[in-house]
């Protein structure tokens, strides 16, 4: 599996990647930085998927998954963030996030997010999905 880690703070990338290769997971994993990079390297590789941040010094983290659903609609995207899913979740997946949890998640808990958007579903939390079937 070929996972990018967008991200601008680098304790989190090193600390996401940790928990990656920790994992029982076949994956081999690069980073980037910033929006321009991360655009950058899914122009140069195809990813299986990219865990991204949703705010870039250079940049929007919603811009950033718009665009690579135009350049790689096929590449899945779980957004990480610091922001209550309450603050970006429904926007992030309207924008074409396959799931979105923040960062105060457990570790077995992104696993399973990664494992649920690389097999084609979608992820959110329990909560997000009351707060969702309370609109319906």
């Amino acid at each position: 599996m070929q996972v990018l880690i967008a991200d601008d703070h680098a304790i989190v990338r090193r600390g996401v990647r940790e928990i990656l290769e920790e994992a029982p997971l076949n994956i081999a994993v690069d980073e980037a930085s910033t929006a321009s990079a991360t655009l950058q390297a899914i122009q140069d590789k195809a990813y299986d998927i990219v865990l991204l941040d949703i705010s870039f010094p250079d940049g929007s983290g919603l811009d950033v998954l718009r665009e690579i659903g135009t350049r790689r609609p096929s590449t899945r995207v779980l957004l990480l963030s610091m922001y209550p899913e309450e603050h970006y979740a429904q926007r992030a997946l309207r924008s074409g996030a396959a799931g979105y949890l923040s960062k105060d998640r457990a570790p077995e808990e992104l696993i399973a997010a990664i494992r649920t958007v690389v097999a084609g579903g979608k992820y959110i939390t329990a909560s997000l999905a009351e707060r969702l079937a309370s609109h319906v």
